[in-house]
């Protein structure tokens, strides 16, 4: 059981410049016993309310200098505390603000709300067990024009997908990493270095791009790109929501159809999961 969407901002004044940070937190507990559920009989229950003002107060004493390292408090807190709790997992994801710029300069206390995908994490702890730390991005949306493609499937009588050598390929991204055993991680570095990934591996050369054969094809890259530059990343999962664009019949209206003018289909969408790990790891 437990509290979620804990939602505040800490705001960190340093003379007359001001960081954010505002989250939202889900924290659950499990106790070393059940007699909250079979006898009605709640002595050992941390009531939701206290997780809430705890989850608080850590923030205003420790702030947030990243959501991983607030998720692992948050679960430390818990587990040292409460001698009958036998498990804590905290998830923490960050609203993407972003300091406003004029002509370059950094704006001492004004900032920018921009959708380039939300920034997540999670920390378990039990009781006698080690610190597990994951983390990722999701709602991130991203699209190339060409460079795509969907040829050769397997067709059927049902089959009505034509093939084709030349799409918008357009998705939406989630992708949630794990970090193995719990180090002292730059995680702000290493979440910055596996998005660069994600949109170097989606996109391809800045001067040319790079062909994508399927959507399969694409997570792989990106999962294949992050697990080669990011060793800190053991188990990688990503799933990407298609989003498909018709070409708009403009023949009645007099004009060719040109691909210049196409509509979003929303839904249904199709979708594709893969998690790809280090072999050490996931032998382990």
């Amino acid at each position: 059981y437990g509290k979620n969407a804990i939602r505040f901002l800490r705001l960190t004044r340093e003379g007359k410049r001001h960081l954010v940070k505002e989250v939202e937190v889900c924290t659950h507990l499990r106790l070393t016993s059940a007699h909250e559920y079979l006898e009605g009989n709640n002595a050992a229950v941390i009531p939701t309310d206290t997780i809430k003002n705890i989850v608080l107060v850590l923030a205003k004493k420790n702030g947030i200098r990243t959501i991983e390292q607030f998720a692992i408090d948050i679960c430390r807190h818990f587990m040292t505390t409460f001698c009958q709790v036998a498990y804590v997992k905290t998830y923490v994801q960050e609203v993407p603000w972003q300091r406003l710029q004029e002509n370059g300069v950094p704006h001492i206390h004004s900032f920018i709300c921009v959708p380039e995908g939300i920034r997540f994490c999670e920390a378990e702890l039990c009781k006698n067990g080690p610190l597990v730390v994951s983390a990722g991005i999701k709602d991130l949306k991203l699209m190339k024009t060409t460079q795509s493609g969907f040829e050769g499937f397997d067709k059927s009588e049902h089959t009505t997908l034509p093939e084709r050598n030349d799409r918008i390929l357009c998705g939406e991204l989630f992708c949630k990493w794990s970090y193995g055993e719990c180090k002292d991680y730059d995680f702000d570095c290493i979440w910055n270095k596996v998005r660069e990934c994600v949109i170097e591996a989606f996109s391809g050369p800045p001067d040319c791009g790079e062909y994508s054969p399927s959507y399969q094809k694409t997570v792989n890259c990106i999962q294949m790109l992050i697990l080669s530059k990011v060793p800190q990343v053991q188990v990688i999962e990503v799933t990407l929501n298609n989003t498909f664009y018709n070409v708009l019949d403009m023949k009645n209206l007099g004009l060719t159809n040109d691909k210049e003018v196409l509509i979003p289909v929303e839904a249904p969408y199709g979708s594709c999961t893969c998690t790809l790990g280090r072999k050490r790891f996931l032998e382990a």
